[in-house]
Parts: structure tokens; sequence; C-alpha cells
């Protein structure tokens, strides 16, 4: 079975996590202020990094138990990144993440490139929020159980992140795309919807895709149509080397 690792961020949350989601034996990191939201959830991580740019609270006290990962302000890496190499190195290839979504768009938009490298590397990432899941899949398959779907709908869309994915299939889906190709400029795959009791797939032979569904929606079976190697890098903890001095 997969390890978890479970990551607390710094955004928006949009209620309390499902407890579900968070198994007994997950690897728990908080991101910097995502500090904060585990000390109002009552949940004890047991990693924290970051710059503690965005902790509104006290910074972590050694004697907590917890192992704290200061980073210093002018890094390459952001802290989420830290974050998700911390999970990498306990062993960790699926991540579901609360707080990376909302406040700031660049934050968001960093945060999505960031579960397209975990599913470039074989590796599963999940952003809650605002009742949506994000994810990526790459070279591989979403399976999506059956379920009951109100008669609003529940909407499910995807886009290419890659320049152009090809064969990608959507069968049990409203619309069905087969064999269809998808780029990172033109819309195609955005506002499709679960059928009630059918069960679904998302799949790409060759790119990358990012997918959405609604958050009461189970997650999905995942499977990759090729081995993956290489990790998403080690921890750097250094200032950057890009400033200039």
């Amino acid at each position: 079975m997969t390890k978890v690792c479970v990551i607390f961020g710094a955004g928006e949350y949009y209620g309390a996590p499902d407890a579900a989601l968070i198994p007994a034996d997950a690897t728990i990191v908080a991101a910097d202020g995502g500090l904060d939201h585990t000390r109002d959830l009552h949940v004890t991580p047991d990693v924290v990094v970051g710059d503690f740019d965005s902790l509104e609270g006290e910074r972590p006290s050694a004697d907590a138990g917890t192992r704290t990962v200061v980073l210093p302000p002018l890094k390459d890496d952001p802290d989420m990144l830290s974050a998700l190499k911390i999970g990498w190195a306990a062993g960790c290839r699926e991540f579901r993440i609360w707080g990376g979504l909302g406040g700031r768009v660049d934050h968001t938009l960093s945060n999505i490139q960031l579960i397209a490298l975990l599913a470039q590397h074989g590796a599963s990432g999940y952003l809650f929020g605002d009742g949506t899941v994000i994810t990526a899949i790459c070279d591989g398959a979403l399976g999506f159980a059956a379920h009951p779907v109100p008669e609003a709908g529940r909407m499910v869309s995807v886009f290419s992140l890659s320049d152009v994915s090809l064969d990608v299939n959507e069968p049990g889906l409203k619309y069905e795309l087969e064999h269809g190709t998808l780029t990172n400029t033109v819309v195609q795959g955005v506002s499709n919807e679960f059928r009630d009791n059918v069960a679904a797939s998302i799949s790409v032979a060759q790119g990358t895709l990012i997918v959405t569904f609604p958050a009461e929606v189970t997650l999905p079976s995942v499977r990759r149509f090729r081995e993956f190697s290489g990790d998403i890098g080690a921890l750097d903890t250094k200032v950057s080397t890009l400033l200039v001095r």
C-alpha cells in the first residue's frame, strides 16, 4: 500500500479537512503557516518546515517532539516543495494537501505545478479546497468508482499541463472523449460530468493532465502505463545562489 503524506499549507481551508482522509499512519508535515492550522485542528505534525514568514503563532519549540526544518527567506524552493521533499524522503508517494489553494493566486499555480511534478515521477498529489480536489496524472489513468450523482451533476474538468497530451480517453463521463489530443492552450475538457452510478476513467497515453473533481467523490484509483524513475530532488536549506550580490 502506498505510504501517504498529509501536508498542511498556509492557504485557505474552507472548513476542517475530512478526518477520514488523514490516515493514522500518515506522515504529517506543516508547511510554514500551516502550523497555525494544525494547532487549530489539534493535529500534531511530524515535521514543520518553512521560513515562517506566514506563521502567525509562535514558532515551533524543540521540546514538542516535532522535527523543525528552518529555511532561509531568500531560497529557491517554495515551502510546499520542501514539504513534499520531506514526505518523499520518508517514503511517501501519495500526498494529500490542505491549504494549498486560495489566497495568493501565484501560490495556487505553484502548487498545481508541484502536483504535476509528483505525477511526472510516478507519485500522486491531491490539493483540497472549496469543495474541489485537484490532481494530476502522467502517462496513466485515474479510475473513479460508480457513485450517486445529484440532479445538478458533479463537474469534472481535464486540462493538459504538457504542451500536448496524446490519446486522452474519458469513458463513463457525460462527454466520452476517445483517443483525443489536448493542448495547454486550447480548453476542451472543462465542465464534463460524472454520470449517475456509472464508473468513469480519465487516461492519457503520453502527457500530463490536471484533473479537478468534487471533494465528495472518492479519491480515484491510479494506474500507470510505464515505470517512473528519479525523485523530486533533495531538500534545499541554503540561500539562493541566484541572488544579485
